[in-house]
This record gives structure tokens, sequence and C-alpha cells, in this order.
């Protein structure tokens, strides 16, 4: 993929704003970060532990960030290897985890 069909998909998500965050882009939810894109392309997203193992062992455009980051479930993806469609339910489920709870204290992961 390009970096800037990258871009547009992370902002295509519901109540995204996408900020600087020191040397990189941060796509965040009201809540909080859910993933960042360098100025080469390289993109961070946030996942659980869980989900990250399972990706990173059936996907080679994952790997776990090498830091205590990456311990937290955070993924860098190689944006050149990915298609759209393996990458858009990877920032998807991203944003869910990332997204404020829904009213009567369901999260929006819950809903899907």
């Amino acid at each position: 993929m390009k970096t800037d069909a990258v871009r547009k998909m992370l902002s295509s998500f519901p109540d995204v704003e996408a900020r600087p965050h020191f040397d990189r882009t941060a796509w965040r939810t009201p809540a909080r970060i859910f993933a960042t894109l360098g100025a080469s392309g390289d993109l961070n997203i946030k996942l659980t532990p869980d989900q990250q193992q399972m990706l990173t062992s059936t996907s080679a455009a994952f790997a776990k960030i090498a830091n205590k980051w990456g311990d937290q479930g955070w993924t860098t993806c190689d944006v050149a290897s990915v298609t759209a469609a393996q990458l858009k339910p990877v920032l998807a489920e991203a944003w869910a985890l990332a997204a404020p709870p829904l009213t009567g204290g369901r999260s929006r992961r819950a809903r899907k």
C-alpha cells in the first residue's frame, strides 16, 4: 500500500483525529492513540498482546516492536507489503480498542 492510502484508511474511522506525535503522526480517538505513522511510512498499531501474537504468527507484514511498547501490544506494519484487505480489519480492531465505551458501559468491540 501507499502511505497516502494508509492515511486515508486511518482517518476513515469515526471520531478520529490526526495529531503530531514526536516525529510521527498519531491517529487517536477521544480516548487514546491507536496508530502512528512515520514520515518514511513505518506504521505502528496498538493491539492487545494476544492479538499481536496471533497476527505476527500469521503474517510477515506485521512484527512486534522490539521494546517495552511491543510488550504492551504495539505492532509495526510493513506498509509496502500489506494489502488494504489485510490492513483494514487490523486497524478496525485497534480503533475499537481505543474508542471510548458506548453508553451503558458497552465497549465498541462488544457491539461488533
